[in-house]
């Protein structure tokens, strides 16, 4: 006989269920799915321009779009009105007969397929909210929804001046279509030629708050200034050559609202006319600072250089005078900013500016200078965090990826509450103001204002330097860098909830309008979790749980570095994580990004086996051992109790062999048949048998089932009888041969005797239910409430930096009646 016979015929008890409760579900003939298939199956095929390691190949090329532009900002009218020279660099080695520009404006246009297409009160709409009919109630239209048409009836929107032509001033062939245009070369353009036209264009400019378009104006009509006063922000604002690739050649889908913009590099030369009394924030740098800045602001400007603290260029008092006159002058602001795949820049006469730099030492961006504008709203809050978040996004960032390139890191506030741009960024949170002339703000402002500015801030690196395909696959930007921001936030405080955790997705991760996190932008049903939340936790979870922080850290820089100023896919990263961490993760890639499977692993039960030591002196008196442990017969017990005798005992005289042996008396033929066995081993298989005899150990059986379809490492806690617990780490891989049911083997010392097994204990892998997660499973708490109470609110919402303020007062005496 061998080990294996042995061990088979080991004997099986219940730990903590009997056999017959303990039903392990079996996977039925001829469903098996292989969660372990390789992913290169469905990836591109590497090629001389993206190699099999997901680094650009020898080959790889991309486009260059240099732009000229001349700008004048009408501010009676709301009205931008350009003249634009581009000269685009054919790097690809095709031949092309025409170019495609993208023009956002457009997109606001009625016959766009932008608004032709809008559902009414559909999933996923940005902008004012409405509501579909739903049974016996009636559809419902929001004020921000009236405000919004009736701007769109009152406006003319989109480009109403839109002039192409060549450098010598003759006319190009344009076809529109939608909200992009083909141009129509006299000459086709060869490999490595490049070609330069000119663009003159204007359009009204939108009222953010009217449209939710990611860029516009935001009106003050309390100010002091007759008729108050605008902060403008502008983005989206001048036609844009769409990117040309060797994946996709152009990428020219149009812009539908959601799917952001896929732009090429190039370098901007921007004149901006604007009211004299404006202050200008821009991507790019300053040229003229001696015409648009006074000598104090400069002085202030080399003083924020090596500041401790945020200086301010133009103070909250300086600000407020501002605000009150106006003027007929204007002032010119140039710019100029290289190697950036966009432009924006916002304009007020609201604008207090504040500025520090930031020492980040390395050889190429020595000295940053992290800035802030922001309107008195903004108050104590704008003062105190906004360019300091600037600079611990830069910090943070930067350790994990590259030096941040550029000289200067910006950070806006406007009526957009979001958006990120090439050294700029458009942020939304501010203070409220109150009758007793102060300003205050929510714990929750606080917190929106610091992680939304790190937020975006940090998509310099994805998508403004790291250049992935917004328009096709928003996790590549939105995921990673909402990833980075909850590394970047737990470390500015890590008691804020940064919504990236494991535990934040699970509700998404079993609902009914998840799609794969690899559908294209326009189709996603939920963006926020689909694009930010799920692969920001699930970049979490290959970083703590499956890869380890070295591993991950490695492989994430390296592709960071990789692909720094040029246009990854996902199977650039998918590949250059395995590449270069050296651990498979085709079966976790495709798991999270290509399916709505979750997480749900069960632990069904526990066995424990003791290894029969085949010596009949010690296994028969084990088996007696536990038929006594047996509850006994309920009927014995109640005529034992009420003094009835049995036969046996009314008549001692009569008795034979087997009244004085019982089942489990041993006989020198189950004696022989031991030392017989014992002979027959050999010697290596009688010195492990004996010895784990002589060990006694406990053999635990755990059976898990995978409820969820998402195959992932199985954590564990153990819990035993002497109140001393173990922590297990199983490797998904256990799922490889059988995806939705396993078995693991534990095996402890003598008298170490398991009583409770938790998977997942501290919510590190996205489990939706933990209920199931317990072994022998607990109670379900709930809340029971036995009358209505109104809803308080979050208790980050309150004012109290205001309503401490509130004066205490003596309750009146109550009167009682005689």
């Amino acid at each position: 006989m061998n080990l294996r016979s042995l061990f088979i015929a080991a004997s099986l008890t219940a730990l903590l269920v009997s056999p017959a409760q303990a039903t392990v579900v079996k996977q039925s003939k001829g469903d098996f799915e292989d969660k372990f298939r390789q992913l290169e199956e469905i990836l591109p095929t590497p090629n001389d321009y993206r190699n099999a390691a997901g680094e650009p190949g020898k080959e790889y090329w991309q486009q260059q779009v240099d732009y000229k532009i001349k700008v004048q900002l009408d501010e009676a009218n709301r009205r931008l009105s350009a003249k634009q020279t581009v000269t685009y660099h054919n790097n690809s080695p095709y031949r092309l007969k025409y170019l495609w520009l993208q023009l956002e404006q457009n997109r606001f246009k009625a016959d766009s397929i932008s608004e032709l297409t809008g559902d009414f009160g559909g999933i996923g709409r940005r902008g004012p909210a409405t509501a579909k009919p739903s049974g016996s109630k009636p559809a419902k239209i929001s004020f921000a929804e009236l405000r919004k048409q009736q701007f769109y009836a009152d406006n003319t929107l989109g480009y109403d001046k839109f002039n192409v032509t060549d450098k010598r001033g003759n006319a190009l062939k344009v076809t529109l279509v939608g909200s992009q245009a083909r141009i129509d070369l006299n000459e086709a353009l060869d490999a490595g030629d490049d070609i330069t036209f000119n663009i003159e264009f204007g359009f009204n400019i939108l009222e953010e708050n009217a449209v939710s378009a990611r860029a516009g104006y935001e009106h003050f009509p309390d100010d002091a200034r007759e008729g108050g006063n605008d902060i403008f922000l502008l983005a989206q604002w001048f036609p844009r050559l769409a990117a040309f690739s060797d994946y996709e050649a152009w990428h020219n889908k149009e812009f539908l609202g959601r799917g952001e913009f896929t732009l090429e590099f190039g370098n901007y030369d921007v004149e901006m006319t604007v009211p004299a009394d404006h202050i200008v924030a821009s991507t790019g740098v300053l040229q003229n600072e001696s015409k648009v800045l006074t000598k104090q602001q400069r002085q202030r400007l080399e003083q924020a250089k090596t500041a401790k603290r945020p200086v301010f260029i133009v103070s909250e008092e300086e600000a407020l005078e501002n605000e009150k006159a106006g003027t007929d002058k204007t002032n010119t602001w140039h710019f100029k900013a290289e190697n950036v795949r966009d432009f924006a820049w916002a304009s007020s006469r609201k604008f207090i500016w504040d500025a520090k730099g930031y020492a980040q030492g390395g050889d190429e961006q020595e000295h940053v200078m992290a800035m802030s504008y922001f309107p008195k709203e903004g108050g104590d809050l704008w003062k105190k965090y906004s360019t300091e978040s600037v600079i611990h996004t830069m910090d943070v960032y930067s350790r994990y990826t590259f030096d941040y390139p550029y000289p200067t890191a910006i950070s806006v506030n406007g009526p957009v509450g979001g958006m990120e741009y090439p050294m700029i960024s458009f942020n939304g949170p501010r203070t409220k103001w109150h009758e007793d002339g102060t300003r205050t703000y929510t714990l929750a402002e606080k917190r929106f204002l610091i992680g939304v500015v790190i937020h975006e801030v940090g998509h310099n690196y994805f998508p403004m330097i790291v250049n992935s395909d917004e328009r096709q696959w928003t996790w590549m930007d939105e995921g990673l860098n909402s990833f980075l921001d909850g590394v970047a936030g737990r470390e500015w405080d890590h008691t804020i909830p940064w919504g990236v955790e494991p535990r934040d997705i699970i509700g998404y991760m079993k609902s009914n309008v998840q799609v794969p996190v690899m559908t294209q932008s326009d189709s996603v049903l939920n963006l926020g979790p689909n694009a930010y939340t799920k692969p920001a936790a699930a970049l979490n979870i290959l970083r703590e749980v499956i890869m380890g922080r070295e591993l991950f850290d490695f492989a994430f820089k390296e592709y960071a570095v990789r692909w720094k100023n040029k246009r990854p896919t996902p199977s650039d990263f998918f590949r250059t994580m395995e590449e270069a961490s050296g651990i498979d993760l085709d079966w976790f890639w495709y798991g999270w990004f290509y399916t709505t499977d979750h997480v749900d692993i069960s632990v069904d039960s526990v066995y424990k086996l003791r290894l029969d030591t085949k010596n009949p002196d010690i296994d028969y008196d084990r088996r007696r051992q536990e038929h006594l442990e047996k509850p006994s017969s309920l009927h014995v017990d109640r005529n034992t109790a009420a003094g009835v005798k049995t036969w046996l005992e009314l008549n001692e005289d009569v008795s034979d062999f087997h009244d004085d042996n019982d089942r489990w008396t041993v006989t020198n033929k189950e004696r022989n048949k031991y030392k017989e066995m014992l002979n027959k081993l050999e010697p290596w298989e009688r010195k492990a048998f004996e010895r784990a005899v002589k060990e006694d150990k406990n053999y635990y059986v755990i059976n898990f089932s995978n409820l969820g379809g998402l195959v992932m490492p199985i954590l564990l806690d153990l819990t035993y009888e002497d109140g001393s617990t173990d922590s297990i780490h199983i490797p998904a891989e256990i799922w490889r041969r059988a995806p939705k049911n396993v078995s693991k083997l534990i095996v402890t010392e003598k008298g170490k005797n398991l009583v409770s097994v938790t998977v997942d204990p501290h919510w590190e892998t996205a489990d939706v239910n933990p209920d199931n997660n317990h072994y022998p499973r607990r109670i379900i708490e709930s809340r029971i409430e036995a009358f209505k109470k109104e809803k308080s609110k979050k208790m980050e919402y309150r004012d109290i930096m205001h309503d401490s303020k509130t004066e205490l007062k003596e309750p009146k005496a109550k009167v009682y009646k005689k």
